[in-house]
């Protein structure tokens, strides 16, 4: 139905894509699964017309398709659903469903808003969800506002009269299990009617949806399999050109750590979001908490790294009481915070690797009150080489980077700063598997160093795999506390008890 054919295309002189071919079928889900940096976003974008290939072709129903932006894309049927979202937050539910196609609904200017919400509960029935549509967008979850995202999708039935494909990048990264399972059952009722391409780095997940795998490495494709023919270790070791490490969290290399004491607090509190916390972070030690979403466990460490200043309790950072009402403090502190949304929070995407590692820091590459181009640059090749960041230079925007070496960034700009805490939260989200085996790697190298590390992940596997010591939150306290050294690991369903 759709076909790319010998796709190249290049940023920067840097080569993204190599002659790649792919195809989806009527009616079928393609797997598209790489490392980070591979070239599958990129991909997704000539298919969605937001990029233009340097050469090859696109084709519809064996016919020659030319997309010069997303509106041509959506005219032939084939949409996007993006991985950080597309929606506007401070418009409701039928405004985001109908953005861009208003015009159908308005007459002598004025929009008809009671036609524009049939229409949009028409698309949401679509996909069998209830939402009221006059909500405001920035109301809904993140699970509730994907299944907008999928309607908005499914308007352009209404301008084609053929199948639709749709594109879903990364559409799992931020969803519980039980939102997955929703969001697949929903994929799967919508078959008959669309033909979808699937990126993930969840390798389970992509098996479990797709008919067919393509498997993508330094911008080509380099296998296609049915999905019931391959294993998710299989797929791994073609990605990575090595099989899955059975001691995948590096649980060999976790040390003890030493008896000074970084970062203490008690009865540390934000008022109606979290109390009572009582902790202890170690010299060389890994705490990882783990709770359930609400459960103040983000919050925690929001307010460690100034975004969410405490209202009650006591903080101390190397055994000075310490007050930290602002990120700049925290900097200060010596705590270093590595966001979930690197995007967003971690990285000024249009800066380069160079500028983006010194900014904690200046003072390390000023000479005179004037930053020292030369020796910021210098210092970025160093960090670049001790932390195998992928990237032609120092000078690339960090908005060039795959997500992988993006979190090596931010990693690289704390250990720069000489923070002696890190605050990690969610470190591995949107990373393939060979990518997080990297930062488990650094992980264990910084704690080695004596850094004190508080975690919060995506999994409970890779909070214990990683952790010295594992805290439990539920409802904003904390219920339980697990020894987590090396060689006495707490079970998953010991943690389940106490976060539920």
């Amino acid at each position: 139905m759709l076909a790319a054919v010998q796709i190249s295309k290049s940023f920067v002189g840097v080569p993204a894509l190599s002659n790649v071919d792919v195809e989806v079928r009527p009616s079928e889900v393609v797997g598209l699964i790489g490392e980070n940096g591979a070239g599958k976003s990129t991909l997704m974008r000539v298919l969605a017309g937001t990029h233009r290939p340097d050469s090859g072709s696109l084709t519809l129903d064996a016919k020659p398709l030319r997309l010069r932006n997303a509106r041509d894309a959506a005219v032939h049927g084939i949409g996007m659903v993006f991985q950080e979202q597309s929606l506007l937050l401070n418009l409701s539910v039928a405004e985001n469903v109908y953005f861009g196609q208003e015009a159908q609904f308005a007459r002598f200017g004025i929009v008809n808003w009671r036609r524009m919400n049939l229409a949009a509960r028409r698309q949401l029935e679509k996909i069998g969800v209830d939402i009221d549509v006059t909500t405001r967008t920035s109301e809904l979850t993140f699970a509730a506002r994907q299944m907008v995202e999928l309607a908005k999708a499914l308007t352009l039935e209404e301008s084609t009269q053929r199948q639709l494909v749709i594109l879903l990048d990364e559409p799992t990264s931020m969803l519980g299990q039980a939102d997955i399972e929703t969001l697949f059952a929903r994929v799967r009722a919508l078959k008959a009617r669309a033909s979808f391409v699937f990126v993930s780095h969840r390798l389970e997940e992509v098996l479990k949806i797709s008919d067919r795998v393509y498997v993508m490495k330094d911008g080509r494709v380099v296998a296609e399999h049915a999905a019931d023919a391959v294993t998710a270790p299989r797929l791994h070791e073609i990605m990575v050109g090595r099989g899955l490490q059975s001691e995948y969290y590096k649980e060999m290399k976790q040390e003890s750590p030493g008896a000074e004491v970084l970062l203490e607090t008690s009865n540390l509190g934000v008022a109606r979001i979290f109390r009572n916390v009582d902790l202890k972070l170690h010299a060389g030690e890994v705490v990882g908490i783990a709770g359930v979403v609400g459960s103040g466990r983000e919050e925690v460490t929001r307010c460690v790294g100034g975004f969410l200043p405490q209202t009650n309790g006591m903080l101390s950072v190397a055994g000075v009481p310490t007050r930290i009402v602002s990120p700049g403090q925290a900097v200060k502190a010596g705590i270093g915070y590595v966001p979930r949304e690197r995007r967003v929070e971690g990285l000024v995407m249009f800066l380069s690797i160079a500028i983006n590692i010194t900014l904690a820091n200046l003072d390390c590459v000023m000479s005179h009150g004037v930053i020292d181009y030369r020796r910021e640059r210098n210092l970025a090749v160093d960090w670049i080489r001790r932390l195998r960041i992928k990237a032609p230079s120092p000078d690339i925007a960090c908005r060039n980077l795959s997500g992988g070496n993006q979190q090596k960034v931010v990693l690289a700009r704390w250990m720069n700063a000489g923070s002696r805490i890190l605050v990690l939260d969610h470190p591995t989200r949107g990373l393939d598997v060979g990518a997080k085996e990297e930062v488990y790697e650094l992980v264990r190298e910084l704690s080695a160093q004596g850094k004190g590390i508080l975690l919060i992940s995506d999994t409970l596997e890779e909070t214990i795999g990683l952790a010295h010591t594992v805290l439990v939150m539920r409802d904003g306290e904390i219920t339980a506390r697990f020894d987590a050294s090396r060689g006495r690991k707490p079970d998953q369903v010991e943690l389940l008890r106490h976060m539920v």
